[in-house]
């Protein structure tokens, strides 16, 4: 028999694992509900926010919860307790989620006569019964209502019962004055936005109306996440709380930006022609910010200077409307490093008394939520956020609650999308009606910004979701003119029926490099990359011939850039076979580039490293087709070979990176795609075959479709199946240079856990991981070659025996030379 803890007496929500200090619950419920209310103002939700702020721990009155809390922590004393083993049998298995959103569900769901209050009272329960498990199934797959099973839990197992008569008095008062038809009728105003017809002049199909309250509620959902985190580990840690939300005058980043512009204009050693047509778009950028919020496109050839023409238009349009933050979408983590050490450059000095930019491109993070991982977690707070399209698109899809607390800081805030061609097929409606959501109500601003300007407004199925761009949000007047002046190099068609064998395309790269000095051969393949570099390294010096793809860890690719770009800045010879890492965005100037078939946007991006700053009169990338090369799982690369031959064969006259021919590409491509991009799932992913747009909107092939449900998406299951790459990767920590001494570090620290170095550790082994594929972990795991940190954390270490200087993460064992990293 439990013992019932009285009411008078002290209510935990948590305690302090270092000096045995109590939160209580009252103050816990109230910090948090203060908290979510701030964040929820994003979307004019402040009041539904704070309701479920105050009711997403009520469970935690109960008898069940306080007495495990209590032994669990060595307050209640074992040898006169009866209870105590009950209390720690209990362990993680005490429901305290169920009670707050059944409270809130009967509070509601008795108004309107249309269901009104059903609709907000679903919502607003959802995100309470869910904060630990990440947004449950309205409908399950199998049809079952998983919502109306949820809040009819038993009362025995919910303890609702209990935590009303339990809870403090100003709670109970709080939560009745704000359970009621205001609240209602201002969640129903925001919900009618939603489903308005029409937006920009475009209809607004009934699948988008189904999503965009979906979303809604995972945003509301969001601040709940995220509020509930800071409060507890800031509970756990209070020095950290004085760190968080710093706001940082804008004028101060306005000002560094434009000295810095001055001086480049008056660089000497920057070629005229190229600085002056920079300058012009930066000139354009910054005059465009002082336009309305919306979404807008920024198509500028390679070699123009995008990254600091569109943080020129962030930071002033950040101040013309008053905006929290800058957040910089990059595809790949290869060139983040690069960014945001060109934008540290620029607004970051010495004295600051916080940072600027922060950098979040790691897998690390542990996949479960544990506690430790709580506190490690990044929920973007900086005025200048750079991360990946990976991590950006599972903020805004994934299961779980660790991807999903950050998605209430897209709102109010300027979203650069630096090569946005790199967008997975697959994402495209679901990305289009995400964004189009953000900008008209979460007041967002978004830059699409690449000199391949994917067709997302332009899609063959609009009723499903595409961007709504207004034809004048193009920041450059005449895309064309501009081009023209930027073109620097010629493609050459070199593409043969045979295809080229291995030798003839490592004659060719050696013939290139013997007469221009340089050359950068781009592949699509990892295979190709290392036979070709083994291949003319019995020819190439060492000091000259390089090799980059992902199996390097970042830290790794850095130093390999680092010693090429001085070699070519003093013309020393420079021979790279690289994967397709290097295409997008990445600075760095070859006289000659070789790149096998492909999609025409990554030719045009391969072209962007030849002859980058214009310095030679005339320059050439080659296109070749090799006659063996496995792509057939490659679906990206093999879709944009076979449209690229068909534009190669139909523009004969015209030059190859035209905007025209360009848009005709995309066409072609999103014409033969069309269908991928729902998120198609198979049986074994949803239960039937489904998509992901689907489960997210209305979810009608659902068997259960029927139900009188006003939301009815698959929430979780959608969340489980959602990758934002095509197959799922696991991170592991190398042993490169560095990457030594850091997992030394955490080894120890897994010992005996310690938050702040924890934390710190991690951040520092983001440049030392790298992402392997199933079929490759699986070979490591059977070799023994990785092992986990600390049990259940899911974050690995790699052998040294595993990790080459030259080609980086293996599968086999490297010989002693080949692992004695430099």
């Amino acid at each position: 028999m439990m013992i019932k803890i009285q009411s008078n007496k002290l209510n935990i929500a948590h305690v302090r694992t270092s000096d045995k200090s109590i939160q209580e619950l009252e103050t816990h419920l109230l910090e948090v509900a203060e908290i979510t209310k701030k964040l929820a103002a994003k979307i004019n939700a402040a009041e539904a926010g704070e309701l479920i702020g105050l009711l997403h721990d009520f469970g935690k009155y109960s008898t069940s919860f306080q007495n495990y809390i209590q032994s669990g922590t060595g307050l209640l004393n074992a040898d006169i307790d009866d209870d105590y083993v009950d209390a720690i049998a209990l362990k993680g298995k005490i429901d305290h989620s169920t009670a707050g959103a059944q409270w809130v569900w009967a509070a509601l769901s008795k108004y309107g006569k249309n269901g009104e209050g059903k609709l907000c009272g679903q919502l607003l329960a959802l995100c309470i019964a869910s904060h630990h498990s990440g947004l449950i199934d309205c409908l399950k797959p199998d049809g079952v209502n998983g919502f109306k099973e949820r809040v009819n839990k038993d009362d025995c197992r919910s303890h609702l019962a209990e935590c009303k008569q339990n809870a403090d008095t100003f709670i109970s008062d709080r939560m009745l004055n704000l359970a009621g038809k205001p609240l209602l009728t201002a969640m129903l105003d925001q919900l009618k936005l939603l489903t308005r017809q029409e937006q920009h002049g475009q209809a607004i199909s009934e699948v988008i109306q189904h999503f965009y309250i979906g979303f809604w509620t995972r945003f509301l959902f969001s601040c709940l996440i995220d509020a509930d985190r800071i409060n507890s580990a800031d509970f756990e840690n209070p020095h950290q709380a004085v760190c968080r939300n710093k706001v940082l005058s804008w004028d101060i980043a306005i000002n560094r930006m434009e000295l810095f512009l001055t001086e480049q204009l008056t660089n000497k050693d920057q070629d005229l022609n190229i600085n002056t047509i920079r300058s012009t778009i930066s000139e354009a950028c910054k005059n465009r910010a002082q336009d309305a919020q919306g979404i807008y496109t920024l198509t500028v050839p390679t070699g123009g200077g995008k990254t600091y023409a569109s943080l020129r238009y962030a930071l002033h349009h950040a101040k013309k409307h008053s905006l929290e933050r800058i957040i910089y979408i990059i595809p790949y983590t290869s060139i983040i490093e690069q960014n945001a050490s060109a934008i540290r450059k620029v607004i970051e000095q010495e004295g600051d008394q916080y940072p600027w930019v922060l950098e979040h491109h790691s897998n690390l993070e542990p996949e479960n939520q544990t506690w430790h991982s709580k506190l490690a977690a990044e929920n973007w707070d900086a005025p200048i956020v750079l991360t990946t399209m990976v991590q950006f698109l599972e903020t805004l899809f994934s299961g779980g609650t660790r991807g999903v607390r950050r998605l209430h800081q897209l709102a109010n805030s300027v979203i650069i999308f630096d090569e946005i061609q790199t967008l997975p097929i697959n994402c495209t409606h679901l990305f289009c009606n995400a964004l189009n959501f953000l900008s008209a109500y979460a007041n967002t601003t978004a830059v699409l910004c690449t000199a391949t300007q994917p067709l997302l407004d332009q899609l063959r199925s609009p009723e499903k979701g595409q961007l709504l761009i207004p034809k004048e949000n193009e920041l450059i007047d005449d895309k064309r003119q501009l081009f023209e002046q930027l073109k620097r190099v010629e493609i050459s068609n070199k593409t043969k029926p045979e295809g080229w064998s291995e030798d003839e395309i490592a004659a060719l790269a050696l013939s290139e490099l013997d007469s221009k000095g340089s050359c950068l051969v781009i592949v699509n393949t990892k295979a190709w990359a290392q036979a070709l570099y083994m291949q003319c390294s019995e020819t190439v010096d060492k000091d000259s011939l390089f090799h980059l793809s992902t199996n390097q860890c970042s830290a790794h690719r850095s130093e390999i850039f680092n010693r090429m770009r001085l070699r070519l800045d003093a013309q020393l010879p420079v021979l790279c076979f690289s994967t397709q890492l290097i295409e997008a965005g990445v600075d760095i100037d070859f006289a000659s580039v070789i790149r096998f078939l492909a999609g025409l946007d990554s030719i045009a991006q391969a072209a962007g490293r030849c002859n980058r700053n214009g310095r030679l009169e005339t320059a050439t990338v080659h296109v070749v087709n090799p006659a063996q090369e496995t792509i057939n799982q490659l679906i990206n690369i093999k879709v944009g070979q076979e449209k690229t031959k068909r534009v190669l064969s139909e523009f004969k006259d015209k030059a190859l990176l035209d905007p025209e021919v360009m848009a005709q590409y995309f066409n072609y491509y999103f014409y033969e795609r069309a269908a991928e991009m729902v998120y198609p799932l198979t049986a074994k992913q949803a239960g039937r075959e489904d998509s992901l747009l689907n489960l997210l909107s209305e979810n009608k092939t659902n068997i259960g479709a029927g139900a009188p449900l006003h939301l009815k998406q698959s929430f979780m299951t959608a969340g489980d199946a959602f990758k934002a790459i095509d197959a799922p990767t696991q991170s592991v920590i190398v042993p490169y240079e560095q990457g030594k001494e850091l997992i030394t570090e955490l080894c120890g620290i897994a010992k005996k856990f310690d938050a702040a170095s924890y934390y710190t550790y991690l951040k520092q082994a983001q440049k030392f991981s790298v992402n392997v594929f199933p079929n490759v972990w699986k070979q490591l795991l059977e070799q023994n070659a990785v092992y986990e940190i600390h049990s259940g954390e899911g974050v690995y270490c790699l052998d040294e025996r595993y990790y080459s200087k030259e080609f980086g993460l293996s599968s086999k064992p490297v010989s002693k030379a080949e692992a004695d990293i430099l």
